[in-house]
């Protein structure tokens, strides 16, 4: 199933969950079709709810109460979890991050007198180095669970930025709270999949990493993690780690991978998280970014009024605008 939060583009308004159909241009709006059912009234309560929750969401699209039917032109489309209980994004692709860390050191010594040494001299420091460990384990940080924003949104660079980058990734959601989770079992914990672009300000990140700290505001700012536009179940994507990823800016193709070239699976990643605490429902774990996913590994930028689209084969397109000083 295809899984959404939206909202009807009236007056006051609330977030309410629903099913996406017919190739996504119906919406089954959950509250209308099941009045009063608490584990209808959110995704995050759906989640909670376990297999009982699905096979009544799945009952109801067989049904399809017309009263609870609704043009998908006529809502408004918000992230699937708009608060999601945890995020946290993964380094389970590794060629993006070695792409992203020369980059910086090229930046970092353009305004030296001899930028070609100066670089030489930044990578034989070790510097810019990818540490073994992102292939030894699961890496990660964690991302505002409160900076979420959807597709259809505008994403402003923060104050002091004049570079918004966008990050071609997908992520899983948890579906069962579980601490310690063995490999085996790691699979019945992934509720579904969505896409996620992990916004990064380019020129506070690099300014910032400079103090040996992380991306700190670089990352970590109003809206600065999209998620959307739906939670495509589990069930529906029998191979996660074959599917097309692309990126297009103002309906130009720039980058395109696939997610066979994860280093670490997201159940490598469940594991991992769960090791002596709790992965909860309703939390989401980002791939981290296919190579060639950013405009910094392109060697580009994006302008204000840019439009970005990230597509992930079977799950859909988020697309946003941005707004660059």
């Amino acid at each position: 199933m295809r899984l959404i939060t939206f909202e009807r583009q009236t007056p006051g308004d609330r977030p309410r969950a629903g099913v996406l159909l017919d190739d996504d241009s119906v919406v089954l709006d959950l509250s209308a079709a099941a009045p009063g059912d608490a584990a209808l009234g959110s995704l995050q309560a759906l989640i909670e709810s376990g297999e009982a929750g699905l096979d009544r969401v799945r009952e109801l699209v067989a049904r399809r109460p017309g009263a609870a039917l609704l043009a998908r032109d006529g809502v408004r489309l918000l992230a699937p979890l708009p608060r999601p209980a945890r995020l946290r994004d993964c380094g389970l692709f590794i060629a993006h991050l070695e792409s992203g860390l020369r980059e910086l050191a090229r930046r970092q010594a353009a305004g030296a007198a001899d930028p070609a040494a100066e670089f030489d001299r930044l990578m034989a420091s070790g510097k810019f180095d990818l540490s073994p460990l992102f292939r030894e384990r699961v890496m990660y940080y964690t991302a505002d669970h409160l900076a979420v924003s959807g597709t259809g949104d505008e994403i402003v660079a923060p104050t002091g930025s004049k570079e918004l980058d966008f990050e071609l990734e997908f992520a899983a959601v948890v579906g069962r709270t579980g601490r310690d989770v063995k490999p085996a079992e790691a699979h019945e914990y992934v509720f579904g999949y969505t896409v996620f672009n992990d916004w990064s300000a380019r020129d506070l990140q690099a300014a910032l990493m400079r103090a040996g700290v992380g991306p700190c505001e670089g990352k970590d700012f109003a809206g600065s993690n999209t998620l959307g536009p739906c939670i495509v179940t589990r069930d529906e994507l029998t191979d996660p780690y074959a599917l097309t990823m692309t990126a297009r800016v103002n309906g130009e193709e720039w980058s395109r991978g696939t997610t066979d070239g994860m280093e670490h699976s997201f159940e490598d990643a469940i594991v991992h998280l769960s090791r002596d605490r709790a992965v909860h429902a309703g939390e989401v774990i980002g791939s981290g970014t296919v190579p060639s996913g950013t405009a910094l590994d392109l060697g580009r930028r994006l302008a204000d009024g840019d439009v970005v689209e990230l597509e992930v084969e079977r799950i859909g397109v988020l697309r946003n605008t941005v707004r660059v000083p």
